[in-house]
């Protein structure tokens, strides 16, 4: 199920949080909505940034951190956040080799209301996007907002090539999504031995015949990795293919392809096909006033990863018959995701 924006709410939200309060000088709205955050750091150099977010936050809604960082990281985040938010580790009944739905599975658990975002760690709502998803779960059962990154450096500009492939050829995987509490709670969660945890939480809901809203025009920010990170990213992202047949086998053939095209010595094709993705990613651009959010450069990243995804691509099948998954953490995860028809079996 896709939704539309009403008439004059059309519009991106505006970039970054608390901007049009602090212009307004007016109290912000409280909204009858839990804000969950599944957290695991090694670090603490975003602290004072997400601490600044976190009060932000707590001011407009319930906020919700679960924590599975070491020992002495959680001592540091509850004197950060005493007063702030409900700062809980995950529950230690459940097992699952994918962290972050577990710590997804405890706070929707320990949520008061109906109304739940789940969100990355370097996800930044605003006031618009938080009232927009809060009318949207009066209607559906989950909501799939789209990101986009600001700041935008070199690896941000790169992964942003995907993200209007797929706003072009449907919608975007974004690093939030929020859902009512009792249909998350009725279809039992989802399965935390995936690793393309979003996939299996929308797969899931799907197969208990839940209802979703994908709108293309409710933009909310995300932070980018550094550099190192988003490497170190590259070969498991591609491995959530596996989940999607149809976009593995796209990405298996632009190697084979390039090859076949360079041995036969026709460069025009090359050209031809890179200038064919360019003008879809920039469909996908245009789509729902993206224009504001997506710099016209983004474009011309969408030929750069897919010959990125083409190569990952390799490797991700490589890894899953070669050492049965692909590395997670200090453990290895085999299933990308299930398909919908086997979740509605095992549910029905």
């Amino acid at each position: 199920m896709s939704l539309f924006s009403p008439a004059g709410d059309a519009r991106p939200a505006a970039r970054g949080w608390g901007v049009e309060d602090d212009r307004a000088g007016t109290a912000p709205v409280r909204l009858p909505m839990t804000y969950v955050l599944p957290l695991r750091w090694h670090a603490d150099t975003g602290l004072a940034e997400l601490t600044g977010y976190l009060r932000w936050l707590a001011d407009r809604v319930d906020v919700i951190v679960v924590d599975g960082s070491a020992p002495d990281l959680f001592a540091r985040h509850a004197d950060a956040w005493r007063g702030l938010v409900r700062h809980l580790p995950p529950d230690a009944t459940t097992r699952g080799l994918n962290g972050k739905v577990l710590g997804v599975r405890t706070g929707v658990r320990a949520a008061g209301h109906e109304h739940v975002v789940i969100a990355d760690d370097d996800v930044r709502y605003d006031e618009a996007g938080l009232t927009a998803v809060h009318r949207l779960l009066d209607r559906v059962d989950l909501v799939r907002p789209q990101n986009y990154f600001d700041p935008l450096p070199w690896h941000a500009w790169w992964d942003t090539g995907r993200t209007l492939l797929n706003r072009a050829l449907g919608a975007d995987y974004p690093g939030t999504l929020a859902v009512r509490r009792s249909t998350f709670l009725a279809m039992g969660g989802y399965d935390p031995d995936v690793l393309f945890e979003n996939l299996e939480l929308i797969r899931t809901l799907r197969a208990n015949d839940g209802t979703e809203a994908a709108p293309a025009w409710l933009y909310v920010r995300r932070l980018p990795p550094d550099a190192a990170h988003f490497r170190g990213q590259r070969v498991r992202q591609a491995y959530d293919d596996l989940a999607q047949p149809a976009r593995l086998l796209t990405s298996l053939a632009v190697l084979p392809a390039l090859a076949a095209a360079v041995a036969a010595r026709r460069p025009a094709l090359v050209l031809g096909a890179a200038a064919g993705t360019v003008v879809l990613a920039e469909v996908g651009r245009r789509r729902a006033g993206g224009t504001t959010v997506f710099p016209a450069a983004t474009a011309l990243a969408a030929p750069v990863w897919l010959l990125e995804r083409g190569v990952c691509g390799w490797l991700a099948v490589g890894q899953r018959f070669l050492f049965g998954g692909v590395r997670y953490g200090d453990t290895r995860i085999r299933r990308a995701a299930h398909r919908t028809r086997a979740l509605r079996r095992r549910h029905h």
